[in-house]
């Protein structure tokens, strides 16, 4: 089949793929697969070649991306457990003040999601919200969607957050190259500040007008502990400094690689360190360097395992995408697209928005719409005007912001943050779903913003 019909029937899978994993509960991973296999049937790849189509693409997705992913998540587990998150946290604190709790918190949860899961990190800096709002006396849900939507930002636009690093590898890929993940790190950054200044806002807007379920009087308030005592439950945390080096340290690396090979200067050593692989085990190091020094070394095996539980869905889930992209691009789809890419050109950056918002909002998990809006759009970044490096780059902050778009009950993070900031599900709507809605909408506004300085 090729042509229209083979579109119609691409979009029709997608559907199908969508109400399989949201509707019927299939795992992403097998309602992926099924659907590149079916695909491939329909496009008429041959036969005899389906099987190494698809072994193709698992596997170079692995290849790519499987190490990376382990030690990203690798380097926020150990930033959880000994502490350095709450330490981060806590710097923050003093240098935005305690006086602007939800500015605090804002802040504070974009830095600690870049390494650490948005679920993770609402759960680990929430006690801190409470003891703030005791403090200051602020509105609680103000200070709930300021940590909420400050961990979501750069979960989905900063790696090594999994998502943004499997989506960056799966879109250099589908033009030739190696991914630019320093790159990708620094239009994450310019793109959170329009979706960080909307959040802030929204914040202070919805907090005046929805209330907890302790201020309804729905539920009695619960004990808040003191910084003091959220500290001793850890120990003594570990210094500013050390807190931080696990991400701050990996970055200048690939960032002073990066430089000297746009200056022209090869220095082998710092090539080798300034290698995603390298630079993130680097970080992976300093981590366990504040295990070692808190005497918790026994507790690295654990560490790791649990790390391991946690990306394991992620890594296979990931490699499907990269199996429905390598379908995608051995059909004949791509060429009958480009042959008549008027239209969808003109959509450029919306398109890969687009796509993510849909399969966000329709199953739930950021995570599988950003791997697998790459791994359907690697294969077109040509057709849509996106096949540089800059704008692959920028192709996977699009995505990061169709991934937020919309947090609601089917997603996971949405019942983290109604439960653990105490709102009532109905409420829920009012401030998750339309909070992640404004932002992933500034989002996209922020990446269309920069797309005219670089284009």
């Amino acid at each position: 089949m090729t042509g229209l019909p083979l579109i119609i029937v691409f979009v029709i899978a997608i559907v199908v793929m969508v109400v399989a994993i949201s509707k019927f509960k299939v795992h992403p991973f097998i309602s992926i697969m099924l659907i590149s296999l079916i695909f491939a049937i329909v496009a008429g790849i041959p036969l005899v070649e389906i099987p190494n189509v698809i072994g193709t693409g698992f596997s170079n997705t692995f290849k790519s991306i499987g190490i990376v992913i382990i030690l990203g998540a690798l380097i926020g587990t150990l930033l959880e457990k000994t502490g350095a998150a709450l330490k981060m946290a806590d710097v923050v604190v003093r240098l935005v003040g305690k006086k602007n709790p939800e500015m605090a918190l804002l802040i504070m949860g974009w830095i600690v999601s870049i390494p650490v899961f948005c679920d993770s990190g609402f759960v680990i800096l929430n006690p801190i919200r409470k003891a703030l709002v005791k403090r200051t006396g602020k509105s609680a849900v103000a200070t709930t969607m300021a940590l909420s939507l400050g961990l979501y930002i750069s979960h989905v636009f900063i790696p090594p957050t999994p998502g943004p690093i499997a989506a960056a590898n799966t879109l250099y890929e589908g033009i030739g190259q190696d991914a630019n993940l320093l790159l990708v790190i620094g239009y994450g950054v310019i793109c959170s500040i329009l979706p960080l200044i909307v959040a802030y806002l929204f914040s202070i807007y919805i907090g005046k007008k929805v209330k907890t379920k302790v201020e309804l009087g729905l539920e009695e308030d619960e004990a808040v502990a003191s910084y003091e005592e959220l500290v001793a439950s850890y120990g003594k945390l570990p210094s500013g400094v050390a807190s931080f080096a696990p991400i701050v340290v990996p970055i200048l690396l690939m960032g002073l690689s990066s430089g000297l090979n746009m200056a022209g200067v090869k220095v082998d050593i710092l090539t080798f360190l300034g290698t995603p692989i390298i630079a993130i085990a680097v970080g992976a190091v300093l981590g366990f360097l504040i295990l070692v020094q808190q005497k918790k070394a026994d507790e690295f095996y654990e560490i790791t395992n649990e790390t391991l539980k946690v990306t394991g869905p992620i890594l296979f889930i990931t490699a499907a995408g990269g199996v429905l992209g390598n379908v995608i691009a051995n059909s004949s789809m791509v060429d009958y697209i480009t042959d008549n890419s008027t239209a969808l050109a003109t959509l450029g950056l919306l398109f890969p928005f687009l796509l993510s918002a849909i399969l966000k909002t329709a199953q739930g998990s950021s995570t599988v719409a950003i791997t697998t809006t790459a791994g359907i759009v690697a294969p077109m970044l040509s057709v849509i005007s996106l096949a540089t490096p800059q704008l692959a780059a920028l192709t996977v902050i699009a995505i990061g912001a169709g991934a937020m778009t919309v947090s609601h009950a089917n997603d996971s993070y949405f019942w983290v943050v109604t439960n653990f900031g105490n709102v009532r599900v109905e409420d829920g709507y009012k401030t998750q779903s339309l909070g992640t809605l404004l932002v992933g909408l500034a989002g996209i506004i922020n990446v269309l913003i920069l797309y005219l300085f670089i284009k």
